[in-house]
């Protein structure tokens, strides 16, 4: 499981053809603006600093659309428009959805304590702990420290082990007040809510009803199987303490030396967590941003509860329900990062001019915080201090 947080957290980022569409009106951005961002990607690429997509689009037409390096170096697979990446903590959204979609039918409501739903909880976590406060990242549950070397074999595997994971957690604070760091409960427990409602798998739940609804036609809970085989999926290329990246998939017993993920490597889960991951291209991810706001995936009025402030985290950014927003040069934007070995992503909606952008990679040593700046500005003219560019 990701560490990320919803937006984006410097410390643990991982260090990724189009032309203006004519006829598009760039509103918030230029052509200029567009192609100096394009240019900048373009000479990371050439240097050897970004594999993987970047994709700006424009009221649901693609404005500019690149792929660089190889999905699968070692059968020469390039990365292309319609690759899926892992999104690691990219993919937590869909749980906030999950969650808004039965608490639209009348299912739970995100007053509800863990212990309305489910059993084998500590009494003070049962009865103290609602949905809301866990999708709002202010529980104060804290789990168990993480395994990162155990190889998973199984679905069944890996759901028992998070499940049993997150009946351990214990109350650290006062719910109702941020916590200090992520907290795997949040995420796991949610997850298991959904299931005990529904009657079905988390992974099938979100594939049914928020993949396949959004149209999101390359999207999907990949298995490791999958991931090593399927033509579509990009391999991570984590790298190792003497400079060199490998597959992260097909060198299960080496581990990332970053320090914020130390000994980790993505390929070890047989499925990504309840509640987190997933793969996507870029263009499902557009699809994604456009049902979120379209009545496709909640009413609009349920739509406004996922997105509206929660959290004061700054001068200008707030949390919500698994999104960051920012103001950004009068304008908002919607961002959710993810990142492990070999993994970075990143999609962000800017509701106010009808942009969307995604950043997908597959491979250490990415920038992703200056592209996001780089993106930021050429979008909403915002320089890197948060003013207007000139």
């Amino acid at each position: 499981m990701n560490l990320s947080g919803a937006g984006i957290d410097r410390r643990r980022l991982l260090g990724w053809t189009g032309l203006v569409a004519v006829g598009v009106p760039l509103t918030g951005a230029e052509p200029h603006t567009i192609g100096a961002y394009d240019r900048y990607v373009a000479q990371l690429a050439a240097a050897g600093k970004f594999s993987g997509v970047v994709l700006l689009s424009h009221r649901g037409r693609t404005v500019l659309s690149r792929s660089y390096g190889m999905a699968d170096r070692e059968r020469g697979i390039p990365n292309r428009e319609s690759t899926a990446f892992n999104l690691s903590s990219a993919g937590k959204p869909f749980l906030a959805v999950a969650i808004l979609q039965l608490a639209q039918r009348g299912r739970l409501a995100l007053t509800d304590t863990i212990g309305t739903h489910l059993t084998g909880f500590a009494t003070d976590v049962a009865d103290q702990v609602t949905i809301h406060h866990m999708l709002s990242g202010t529980s104060r549950l804290e789990g168990p420290a993480e395994d990162v070397q155990r190889i998973f074999q199984s679905r069944a595997e890996v759901h028992d082990f998070y499940e049993r994971r997150a009946r351990q957690a214990k109350l650290v604070g006062v719910p109702g007040t941020p916590n200090t760091d992520h907290a795997e409960p949040d995420v796991t427990i949610p997850a298991l809510i959904v299931e005990a409602v529904t009657g079905k798998s988390y992974w099938d739940y979100v594939e049914e009803n928020i993949l396949r609804r959004a149209k999101m036609t390359g999207a999907s809970f990949a298995t490791r199987p999958q991931w090593l085989t399927d033509r579509h999926l990009a391999h991570p290329y984590m790298a190792l303490a003497d400079g060199r990246q490998v597959d992260a998939l097909r060198h299960l017993g080496q581990g990332s030396p970053l320090p914020y993920v130390l000994g980790k490597n993505p390929g070890r889960a047989f499925i990504d967590a309840p509640g987190d991951g997933g793969f996507a291209s870029a263009p499902d991810l557009v699809r994604f941003a456009t049902a979120l706001r379209d009545g496709t995936l909640l009413d609009r009025v349920w739509a406004d509860v996922l997105l509206a402030p929660k959290i004061p985290q700054g001068p200008a950014s707030f949390a919500t329900y698994g999104i960051a927003m920012h103001i950004s040069n009068g304008q908002w934007q919607w961002q959710r990062a993810g990142g492990n070995p070999g993994v970075g992503a990143n999609w962000s909606i800017y509701p106010d001019t009808g942009w969307v952008a995604v950043i997908l990679g597959n491979s250490d040593g990415a920038p992703l915080q200056e592209m996001l700046a780089q993106e930021e500005q050429a979008i909403t003219g915002a320089t890197a201090d948060g003013g207007a560019g000139g």
